[in-house]
C-alpha cells in the first residue's frame, strides 16, 4: 500500500521543549525616608497595584508617601500592607529606599536583605559599606543602573527634573518682591528677552535650554566638548550660541545675563568656572542656580542651601544652592522613580530573583555594588580603599 511519508518520517521524532523559568514572589518594604528634607518614595500606589496583582507582596511605613501627597489609604487600596512597626518594615527580604540607608537603619536589616536605594557615594563614609558587608547584603545602586541604550536612566530623568526646574526657580526669583527685579521670564514684544547663561551641555543643561527657549529667552551655553555642544543643538534641533568655555566671552555673557545656570560635572569635584570676580561684575539682581551644587557647584560664590532657606545674596546676585533639586518637586520625582523602578522588580521576579536576574540582564548587575556582603564596585573600592571582587568572576 502507497504511503505519502517516507520510513524515516513514520518514526518518532524527539521534541524540544521549553524549560520554564522559576518565578519568585517578592516581598518588598518601603520605610518612611528620615533624611534631612527628603520627601520622595520609590513606588507609587499605582505601581504597588501592579506588584500586588502579579503576587507580590508590598509592606509600607505609616505616612511614607505623604509628602509626596500619597495617602496611607490609597497604598492600603492598591494592596500594600500599611504598618506604623519601623523594625517590622526593615524585616522584609527586599528594601526599597530613595536616600541611601543610616547605619541604624541597616543595624535593623535581617541579613542576606536585598537593598534597592541610592548611594550618593560622595556623601557615605568608610563605615556604611563596613556595616552592609557585615550583613551580608546584597545593593544595588539607582545611580549604577544601567538601560538597553548603556545610559543611566535614574540619573538622566532626575537630571531632566533639574533641568527643567532650574528655569522655573530662576522665574520664581526674578518676581520675588523682597529679592527679585520684577522681570517677566520670556520674550514680549518691544521689550528685549531674558537672558541665560548654561554652563554645562548634559542633559540638566539640555533641559534647562529647551524649557528657557520655550519661554522665548535668549540662551547661551558654555562647555568644553565641542561633541556635547554640537549634540545638543541637534538634539534642541535649533541653532542656538554654543561657545568653549573662555575667560572672556564667558565674562561678556555673565555680564549681561539675567539668569546663570550651573549644570557642569566632573569626575570628583566640579570644576570652578566662575569665580568670585566674575559674579561682581554681574548685574544687580541677576539669578544663579548651581545645580551642581552636590558635587561643589561651579560657581566659587556657591554655598549649600536648604529647601527652608534656598537663597542668599552675594555681590548684588541671588544664588540658590539647594542639593537636591528633584525632592522639591517631590510627586514628579517620585512617578519618575517608580516608572523606572517597577519594571526591574518585575524582571527580578519573572526571572526567578535577584541571582538569576543579574545573570540575564547586564544593566541590573551593573548596579550591584554589594553582593552578599562582598563589595563588588572597583569605584567605591578605589575612593576609600577597601577591597573588591569583580562581579563577573562570582555571577556568570
Amino acid at each position: 500500500m502507497y504511503s505519502p511519508f517516507s520510513k524515516s518520517q513514520l518514526l518518532p521524532q524527539e521534541e524540544k521543549l521549553e524549560i520554564a523559568r522559576h518565578k519568585s514572589d517578592l516581598f518588598i518594604g518601603i520605610p518612611k525616608e528620615t533624611s534631612y528634607q527628603e520627601r520622595r518614595i520609590c513606588l507609587t500606589p499605582d505601581a504597588v497595584s501592579s506588584l500586588v496583582f502579579y503576587g507580590h507582596r508590598v509592606m509600607i511605613e505609616a505616612g511614607a508617601g505623604l509628602s509626596s501627597s500619597y495617602t496611607d489609604k490609597e497604598y492600603s487600596d492598591a494592596g500594600a500592607e500599611v504598618t506604623n512597626d519601623t523594625k517590622k518594615v526593615f524585616s522584609c527580604p527586599m528594601i526599597l529606599k530613595v536616600e541611601p540607608p543610616t547605619l541604624a537603619e541597616i543595624d535593623l536589616m535581617n541579613p542576606q536583605t536585598i537593598l534597592i536605594s541610592a548611594i550618593q557615594l560622595k556623601t557615605q563614609k568608610k563605615s556604611y559599606f563596613e556595616a552592609l558587608a557585615t550583613k551580608r547584603i546584597t545593593a544595588l545602586a539607582f545611580e549604577f543602573i544601567k538601560d538597553e541604550d548603556g545610559s543611566y536612566p535614574a540619573v538622566k530623568s532626575l537630571s531632566e527634573i533639574a533641568g527643567i526646574a532650574s528655569i522655573h526657580i530662576a522665574a520664581e526669583l526674578m518676581i520675588n518682591q523682597n529679592i527679585g527685579k520684577g522681570l517677566l521670564f520670556g520674550n514680549i514684544t518691544g521689550v528685549p528677552p531674558t537672558e541665560v547663561v548654561i554652563l554645562g551641555a548634559g542633559t540638566v543643561a539640555e533641559f534647562a535650554a529647551r524649557t528657557a527657549l520655550g519661554l522665548g529667552a535668549s540662551v547661551k551655553v558654555f562647555d568644553n566638548s565641542i561633541t556635547k555642544l554640537r549634540r545638543l543643538q541637534n538634539t534642541l534641533n535649533q541653532r542656538i550660541f554654543t561657545s568653549t568655555i573662555q575667560e572672556k566671552s564667558l565674562l561678556k555673557a555673565l555680564r549681561r545675563c539675567d539668569v546663570a545656570i550651573g549644570a557642569m560635572r566632573g569626575k570628583n569635584r566640579t570644576p570652578i568656572v566662575v569665580t568670585e570676580t566674575m559674579v561682581e561684575h554681574m548685574k544687580k539682581g541677576a539669578v544663579i542656580v548651581d545645580v551642581s551644587i552636590d558635587t561643589g557647584g561651579c560657581f566659587e560664590t556657591s554655598e549649600i542651601t536648604t529647601h527652608d532657606k534656598p537663597t542668599f545674596i552675594k555681590n548684588n546676585v541671588i544664588h540658590y544652592c539647594v542639593p537636591n533639586i528633584p525632592s522639591r518637586y517631590s510627586k514628579t520625582a517620585s512617578l519618575s522613580i517608580s516608572n523606572i523602578i517597577t519594571p526591574f522588580l518585575l524582571n527580578i521576579a519573572e526571572d526567578g530573583g535577584i541571582e538569576s536576574a543579574i545573570r540575564c540582564n547586564r544593566g541590573l548587575k551593573n548596579g550591584i555594588y554589594f553582593y552578599h556582603g562582598l563589595l563588588t564596585n572597583k569605584s567605591i573600592a578605589d575612593w576609600f580603599h577597601l577591597e573588591h571582587r569583580d562581579i563577573n568572576l562570582i555571577v556568570f
